[in-house]
């Protein structure tokens, strides 16, 4: 139901016939009203009364075509046929009349399917030719014969145009569609992988100590096994918000009834994502440095998961016991530096994971810059600079 066209108001649909009916009366003016008038004003009047027709055209342009291809014949057979004026004079006038089939011509060639048109464009040069060959000779037919072809052609000519410059728009608001959905799977991938890959690298880690200490330090194993549940709980949390955001981006889904959910991580949780590390076994030494201040969601989240990713790949990779994370504050711009003094390498990468691949892309998405690989003295640094803007007065709203 939803798919079919609301039909044309009635104002519309009277003013449209009102239109035609005033184009006829018109021509018949210009036939029989106006017989001693010259093949030029003739010709105007034929096509300033095709104005008449708008309203017709919007609704259907072939049946325009045919009113102003029938009206422009009717008013120049009738003074070429009444031998009043000179062949030039009358020319002229047939030149000027069938100006309005070709402005119809190229609407309907920019609007209408190519089969339709080339079957329109066909029809319309046939009759102008029939009627320049019928009532010219000698040089007057060639000039005629060409003036005609030639305005044709430059009424298909701007169709084709317009078609292509159309085509050629949704084309680009296809691409740009198609983009914007990359760039969302990309983004959710970065999240997920982000959240989900700390957690598990947690989790392996201290199941890891759970299972080796079980039977000689029940104590320590419990506190693994809390440490297991409460990072598994703020993993489904925010799985469960990740997926509520994307049912909320469709318009027709349910409200879930639930709670509102948890705001974004950002820079003020890093406290809990070092206490969480150094559960893990790597203890983190914290520095801030610069005017602390809220800051827009995007760098605040994205500066916590470039921290987060750092730490994991920390723990996973480097083979060392502590690390240190400056978050300096600057008046342009916002810099995480995650130092370690580990191994100094990385399997980081398409075959082994996206960690540093997903912190390039978030730094690229805001226009920052960012550097990431080992250090001459040994272990790995990662470093990324975001531009910030004016100093934001309120916390900005999480996702």
């Amino acid at each position: 139901m939803n798919d079919i066209p609301p039909a044309a108001p009635t104002g519309t649909r009277v003013t449209a016939w009102a239109g035609g009916v005033l184009y006829v009366l018109a021509v018949g003016l210009l036939i029989g009203g106006a017989p001693r008038a010259s093949g030029t004003v003739q010709g105007i009047g034929a096509l300033l009364a095709a104005t008449l027709l708008v309203g017709v055209l919007r609704r259907g342009p072939v049946l325009t075509l045919i009113l102003v291809l029938l009206g422009a014949t009717a008013v120049v057979a009738g003074r070429l046929s009444t031998g009043d004026a000179g062949q030039s004079d009358a020319y002229q006038g047939q030149f000027l009349a069938f100006l309005a089939v070709d402005l119809v011509l190229a609407h309907l060639v920019a609007t209408r399917a190519r089969r339709a048109s080339t079957v329109a464009v066909a029809v319309s040069l046939v009759v102008q030719l029939l009627l320049v060959g019928g009532f010219a000779s000698g040089e007057s037919l060639t000039v005629n014969v060409v003036i005609a072809v030639l305005a044709m052609a430059a009424a298909c000519t701007a169709g084709l145009l317009v078609t292509e410059r159309r085509e050629h728009a949704v084309a680009l608001r296809t691409q740009e569609v198609a983009e914007a959905v990359v760039a969302e799977r990309l983004r959710i991938a970065r999240e997920l992988h982000d959240m989900v890959a700390h957690s598990i690298s947690i989790i392996a880690i201290q199941a890891g100590v759970g299972s080796r200490v079980i039977q000689t330090q029940p104590a320590e194993a419990l506190e693994a096994l809390r440490a297991i549940e409460t990072t598994s709980r703020d993993t489904l949390s925010g799985l469960r918000r990740t997926l509520v955001a994307l049912r909320q981006a469709d318009p027709d889904a349910e409200p879930s009834g639930r709670a509102p959910l948890a705001p974004s991580p950002g820079l003020a949780d890093l406290e809990e994502l070092v206490t969480v590390t150094a559960d893990a076994g790597v203890r983190v030494d914290l520095r801030r440095s610069g005017e602390q201040r809220p800051l827009p969601v995007d760098i605040d989240l994205s500066a916590y998961r470039i921290v987060q990713e750092a730490l994991t790949n920390v723990v996973r990779h480097a083979g060392t016991a502590a690390c240190r994370v400056a978050v300096d504050y600057g008046d342009g711009e916002l810099t995480v530096d995650i130092v370690d003094n580990g191994r100094g390498t990385t399997e980081d990468g398409p075959p082994h994971g996206f960690g540093i691949v997903g912190m390039r892309e978030r730094v690229a998405l805001l226009n920052g810059r960012i550097t990431a690989g080992p250090r001459p003295e040994g272990g790995f640094r990662v470093t990324a600079r975001l531009p910030l803007a004016e100093p934001v007065g309120v916390p900005a709203e999480s996702r």
